[in-house]
């Protein structure tokens, strides 16, 4: 069996008296898409957190693709092939859709932004972002402006962003947040389309999406790993719908 792309052991958070992640571990195999659902305060988003490092764990062990990141800073992680999508809060709207792409590209080299102007014009930058535009669905929007692009291709744009580095595990914090359906029908098949090609970890509330994509759904109340398995296995486990019990329809809380 081959070593998982991301192990996690006995990970813990606190925030004063809140408990975020409660001595929480779970491995994602490689290639594999695996959800991560919960009610509302589960932990989904400060684990998501934890493991692109931008929260520090008060316990436990991280590895990635057999290295300890534990205690490496976000950037170190992402060099080793590790992208948070969607942390994203605001993109160069002035700019063209490429411009966007070959700065994350640049960024992702470790390129100063002071050379940007340079860089607009560089194929080397320019050519892996046309890539990563193809990947996301937006190849053909490329040369206008980012301001002119819908909610839903803001997240494919933000998606294409994270694509540019070329990295070996998505870490995909509720893309399908504010989407019609449309938008996320486009979402999911982009998505599935990127299974298997890369590892890929989602925090969704949109249950329809979570049982279309993912190979496996490990679930949070309250920081804990109450159930983990297959879409068939969550469906069918007493505990879990227990903690979805009363959740509004709003979250598409329906297992």
């Amino acid at each position: 069996m081959s070593e998982p792309m991301l192990k996690v052991e006995g990970l813990a958070k606190r925030f004063g008296g809140i408990v975020a992640t409660d001595n929480l571990s779970l491995d994602v195999a490689p290639g594999e898409l695996h959800a991560i659902i919960g009610p509302n305060g589960a932990g989904k988003t400060t684990l998501i957190a934890q493991l692109s490092g931008q929260l520090r764990a008060d316990f436990g062990r991280i590895r990635f693709a057999g290295d300890d990141i534990t205690a490496l800073p976000p950037h170190k992680r992402s060099l080793l092939g590790l992208a948070r999508s969607f942390q994203i809060t605001s993109l160069f709207l002035d700019l063209s859709v490429l411009d966007n792409v070959a700065l994350a590209v640049q960024a992702h080299a470790g390129h100063s932004f002071r050379f940007w102007r340079n860089a607009r014009k560089d194929e080397a930058l320019r050519a892996p972002a046309r890539a990563a535009l193809e990947r996301a669905g937006l190849a053909g929007r490329a040369d206008g402006p980012a301001a002119s692009l819908s909610h839903g291709e803001h997240r494919q744009l933000e998606l294409a962003m994270a694509l540019a580095g070329e990295p070996r595990m998505l870490l995909l914090d509720e893309p399908m947040a504010g989407l019609g359906p449309e938008e996320s029908a486009r979402m999911v098949s982009m998505l599935r389309a990127l299974k298997g090609e890369l590892t890929i970890l989602l925090v969704e509330h949109d249950m329809e999406a979570v049982f279309a994509l993912a190979d496996r759904i490990t679930v949070l109340v309250y920081g804990r790993v109450i159930a983990s398995g297959t879409p068939d296995d969550i469906r069918a486990d007493a505990k879990v719908r227990e903690a979805y019990l009363g959740e509004s329809d709003k979250e598409g809380a329906h297992v």
